[in-house]
């Protein structure tokens, strides 16, 4: 046996690994393991926070040798394995980048594309499923297909309503006549193996303010979150509270000592005078806050932001447990109705330290508890399946970037019904009929 942990210190176990060099390959991998009906699990880069990637037996197949990278103008065509780092790095020379922004740059494009993640500048430009222009996947039967924007599938499907959030990863979004790419993205691994994709790649802004405002208080930066949605040309609109102040700053000393809240700000064109009035009128701590226009500053900015996650993480692990943090999404207008509904029960029932950070601007905060017992970790539990039962009762969903897989798969029958359920059951059936691929992940694996 092969043991392996992904990022949110999930341990699964492969029977075998394989890294098979192309499709071809990989076909007869599925091939195989379909007659033997033996489970497969793809691997990426192991970033994922989900256990998504993390094999309970059976095979872990790597995709790391899909490493096909080409930059075209307007789009780059991205093998499976490549980091998003090595795309954005490949793309800039070229006065381009790829918009979607997840927290960790050493995620695989495969990986993203899964999970349909977003992160920071989703706020403007959507998650990665909006970026997706063409899909190469290898199915169960051995085909290696490859499906364009406008591929619709070729089976019937009933609508599924979807929430009422700018974005969701929870599931199949099924519709008739959907389009082959948007069912792929988000089905974390469980229909295919995707293996590259041609992304869109936008022109990089000739203008782009970027900052770290500070504020006194946490009602003060929740009030200019509200403020400042509608700005023209706004692509970052992040919060983080006092608590992951306090986290950051054994590391970033220059963090104010009156800072009790700050919003990581991006906006394309701006205009540095109607920013010194707007955030005069935010009773901002403008004097203390940084900002920057060069790309080094955006990169300092950016650094400070992704910090605070590996920080969480790392703090989790060492304590010995998983990551425990919610991915919840709710609509704009109950943004700080959740917030609140979260905080107070956090004060009732956890003894715990928390941070709270985020999407401010999606209404997509991330509650991050951080036990240092079992008992700690019991009751954040508890709390997690609450607040995912709270996020659906405001119209949210119960994962907005990161997936289910199979630490979270149990939320999914909170957002959805048994038919509903049963309706995505059915399309996993069609292309995988012996529930092989991600066992585990999204649904409990059938009985035998």
């Amino acid at each position: 046996m092969t043991a392996l942990t992904d990022a949110s210190g999930f341990r699964g176990e492969a029977d075998a690994v394989f890294a098979p060099r192309d499709e071809n390959e990989l076909a007869a991998l599925l091939l195989e393991a379909g007659r033997d009906r033996i489970p497969v699990t793809f691997l990426g880069a192991g970033t994922g926070i989900t256990g998504a990637s993390m094999p309970e037996g059976g095979w872990s197949v790597s995709l790391e040798k899909f490493r096909r990278l080409e930059i075209g103008q307007g789009s780059a065509i991205a093998g499976a394995r490549i980091s998003l780092t090595e795309l954005q790095a490949a793309a800039a020379p070229t006065g381009q980048f790829y918009a979607p922004d997840p927290t960790e740059w050493t995620a695989s494009v495969g990986g993203t594309i899964n999970t349909n993640a977003s992160g920071s500048r989703s706020f403007r430009y959507g998650s990665t499923r909006r970026h997706v222009l063409r899909l190469k996947a290898v199915f169960m039967d051995g085909h290696v297909r490859e499906f364009r924007r406008g591929d619709a599938i070729d089976f019937p499907v009933p609508a599924l309503p979807l929430p009422a959030t700018t974005k969701s990863s929870a599931g199949y979004p099924l519709r008739p006549g959907m389009d082959w790419i948007d069912l792929l993205c988000g089905s974390e691994g469980t229909l295919a193996a995707i293996t590259e994709a041609t992304l869109q790649l936008l022109p990089k802004p000739e203008r782009l303010l970027a900052g770290v405002v500070f504020f006194a208080s946490e009602e003060a930066a929740l009030d200019a979150v509200d403020a400042w949605r509608g700005v023209s040309g706004e692509r970052m609109l992040e919060y983080m509270d006092a608590r992951s102040l306090e986290l950051m700053r054994p590391a970033y000393g220059e963090i104010p000592e009156a800072a009790r809240a700050a919003l990581l700000i991006e906006q394309e064109d701006a205009d540095a005078d109607v920013w010194v009035e707007r955030l005069e009128l935010a009773g901002a701590l403008m004097e203390a806050s940084w900002f920057g226009e060069t790309d080094r500053d955006r990169e300092r900015f950016r650094v400070f932001r992704h910090a605070l996650p590996e920080r969480v993480n790392a703090t989790v692990i060492h304590r010995g447990f998983m990551k425990l943090g919610t991915d919840f999404a709710v609509p704009l207008h109950r943004n700080r109705e959740m917030l609140a509904y979260c905080r107070r029960r956090l004060a009732e029932d956890y003894r715990g330290d928390y941070v709270v950070y985020g999407h401010a601007g999606d209404a997509h905060l991330h509650i991050n508890m951080l036990p240092t017992s079992g008992e700690e970790n019991q009751a954040g539990f508890r709390l997690m399946n609450e607040f995912a039962r709270k996020a659906v009762e405001l119209g949210g969903t119960v994962s907005a970037e990161h997936g289910l897989g199979k630490r979270k798969a149990h939320f999914l029958g909170i957002q959805y019904t048994a038919a509903q359920l049963d309706a995505m059951m059915q399309v996993k059936r069609r292309l995988d009929p012996h529930w092989l691929l991600g066992r585990g992940n999204l649904f409990p694996p059938p009985e035998v």
